[in-house]
């Protein structure tokens, strides 16, 4: 694809969020001996309680068995490092790979031999730093006698840094056991998730390399923020959200301050609605593109205010909602790109003066919905010659109806002040991996705008 050529001679910088996504697929003796270890009715009573969040063992164990019962996918944190050693002993895991949207798209930008990419972690133990591909054009920025030098994240590791460890319980429909003398089935496949939420892992840039921010800026050609999602609004240390915030918000400024270089954010679900306005208010105004999916737009539409425009996009999930809440977003944070990826379709919303023609929206996006499809095939990139494979996806049944209703909305909104381009997406009936698949659109669509904003000299 000549678009991703041109766009393979960037310099990119990503950071803050990595982590290990641990994978355990379990099966009915895994469950039962977790269950026998426990108590059934332990297991029963917690189960009725409904912990919120994991700080012991049985806490695990009663949500884990609800999600099983129930079939839904679920994610709960876990707050008590101290059970890292407890996980380990009872499971081995079948699969541990890159996980954390910064980590992720730095591998992928590698694999497709981007000229270079630059990541940052304010955490990198050797585990961590381990699941970091072995490329090239792959540095971690350290500073040493004063000065910046780049490394791979190989050798970039710190061997007492905290590690986060995310944790997927992967379970299959029709699996069996008894809860006491109850006999379950699992009704459907799906996902339990273990999110570590420790205080140890801070989403910041440690003050030796903040002042090198802006020769990093000045020598890259885009940026990649995201793990926002990973701040608390309050720590046992006196530090809260307020406080990383504005550090978050001075990056961005010293990456900055040298040229105009374009940074995108990538959103992902905030929990807490007072974390999501902080993130909003603070990080939006400063960024150049944001990309997230429909329903983080409604739960950010909601944080502004928009509470019926909000519900009517988590109820009704209509194009003309979407693309009304995209212009009041580019509008009212002074975006100038947001990028909206669902399962059936991406979508750009920039204002009418973008440098970049519809069709050459258009472009970029089609990158982007072909990568993903090459990653769903694959389950991993591994180098630009992958992307022929994503080439071969078709484009999802509902293709046709998603241009039709497009075409509807465009005529019931006014769009003269905007640009607005849709596709349908290239939907893999069966993947071998989802994960990452929201983080390689976007990465995929910034990466490929910058390359036409190049081209044009608007960059």
């Amino acid at each position: 694809m000549e678009l991703l050529d041109e766009a393979r001679k960037l310099t990119i910088y990503t950071a803050y969020n990595t982590n290990v996504d641990a994978i355990v697929y379990l099966n009915s003796e895994l469950i039962q001996k977790l269950i026998d270890e426990m108590g059934a009715e332990a297991v029963r009573r917690r189960m009725e309680e409904y912990p919120r969040q994991i700080e012991e063992p049985l806490d695990f164990v009663a949500r884990l068995v609800h999600a099983l019962k129930t079939g839904k996918p679920m994610a709960v944190p876990l707050v008590n490092e101290e059970l890292h050693s407890w996980f380990d002993s009872h499971f081995t895991y079948d699969v541990e790979r890159m996980g954390g949207q910064a980590g992720i798209i730095a591998n992928l930008l590698a694999n497709l031999d981007f000229r270079k990419v630059l990541v940052y972690t304010p955490h990198l133990a050797k585990k961590q730093a381990q699941m970091f591909v072995k490329r090239p054009n792959l540095f971690y920025p350290v500073v040493e006698d004063g000065y910046l030098t780049l490394k791979h994240p190989h050798e970039a590791y710190r061997e007492n840094d905290p590690i986060k460890v995310n944790r997927i319980f992967e379970f299959r429909a029709g699996t069996k056991f008894k809860l006491g003398s109850e006999s379950i089935e699992v009704p459907f496949s799906g996902r339990f998730i273990v999110s570590a939420r420790f205080e140890s892992i801070r989403i910041y840039t440690k003050e030796k390399l903040k002042k090198f921010l802006p020769v990093i800026g000045e020598t890259s050609d885009g940026a990649i923020l995201s793990g926002y999602q990973g701040i608390k609004l309050r720590y046992s240390d006196g530090k809260d959200a307020n406080y990383y915030l504005r550090g978050a918000k001075e990056d961005i400024m010293l990456l900055k301050r040298r040229k105009n270089l374009k940074v995108h954010l990538e959103f992902a679900s905030i929990q807490s609605r007072e974390l999501r306005k902080k993130v909003i208010y603070n990080l939006f105004p400063l960024v150049d593109s944001v990309g997230m999916d429909e329903s983080e737009i409604a739960h950010v539409l909601n944080a502004l205010g928009y509470s019926k425009l909000s519900d009517r996009i988590f109820t009704y999930n209509r194009i003309e909602d979407t693309v009304l809440g995209g212009k009041i977003l580019i509008d009212e944070m002074n975006l100038e790109v947001l990028q909206i990826h669902t399962i059936y379709y991406i979508m750009y919303i920039t204002h009418a003066d973008n440098p970049l023609s519809e069709e050459e929206l258009t472009q970029s996006l089609e990158l982007a919905t072909t990568l993903a499809a090459a990653r769903a095939s694959l389950g991993e990139i591994t180098s630009p010659e992958d992307v022929k494979v994503g080439m071969k996806v078709p484009y999802n049944e509902r293709g046709e109806y998603v241009k039709l209703r497009f075409e509807e909305a465009k005529r019931k909104l006014r769009t003269k002040e905007y640009k607005v381009v849709i596709i349908p997406t290239r939907l893999v009936k069966n993947p071998v991996s989802t994960v990452g698949l929201g983080d390689t659109i976007s990465a995929g669509a910034f990466t490929s705008y910058l390359a036409l904003l190049k081209k044009k000299k608007a960059l």
